[in-house]
């Protein structure tokens, strides 16, 4: 039996849960969540707390519990507390600013590139290089980030471009003066 699956999800309070069927609804002081769980796996509301269960024994839904259970765990936790990811952008005139409810970036291209953030997701740009966002549903703050990264990803020889924080952007040599040359 998967053994993130059988864990139980503890609801915090100050965020309300209903389960309706396969639907499961999570409010909170950062926003409301639906997420809907494959079939043959079940939520139930006990105890104040979310117990997701399977019904067979099959490779393909034990796979299902233990995914179910984190996107579900993801959904309370996004809705009380939310979710952050930080973006640093590297590099001699590359800046952002906001402009209402998008990121306007320049990143070295000819044109300045106007990025719009999609609904529950909020940004914060601190000294025109680094960028917060913030949201409550895991996933879209991944893919939004993802998205914002791909613009300018990081250059292996410079270290140009926009990088998470936490990411380490490999370094490489280039070419040397005069080596080889005869």
């Amino acid at each position: 039996m998967s053994r993130i699956g059988r864990k139980p999800i503890p609801i915090p309070p100050g965020v309300t849960v209903a389960v309706d069927g396969a639907t499961v609804r999570a409010q909170g002081p950062k926003g409301a969540l639906t997420q809907t769980v494959p079939t043959p796996l079940a939520v139930v509301l006990k105890d104040n707390q979310l117990v997701v269960s399977r019904g067979s024994d099959q490779a393909s839904v034990r796979a299902l519990h233990g995914l179910a259970r984190s996107l579900l765990a993801n959904m309370v936790s996004g809705v009380k507390q939310g979710f952050e990811r930080k973006l640093e952008i590297v590099g001699i005139g590359y800046r952002a600013q906001m402009q209402g409810k998008a990121i306007q970036l320049a990143l070295g291209y000819s044109h300045p590139i106007i990025f719009p953030l999609p609904d529950g997701v909020s940004a914060e740009i601190d000294k025109q290089v680094l960028i917060t966002l913030r949201a409550a549903d895991k996933a879209v703050l991944g893919q939004t980030a993802a998205k914002l990264r791909e613009l300018r990803k990081p250059d292996p020889y410079k270290g140009k471009g926009i990088k998470y924080v936490d990411e380490v952007v490999r370094r490489k040599v280039g070419k040397k003066a005069g080596a080889g040359a005869k």
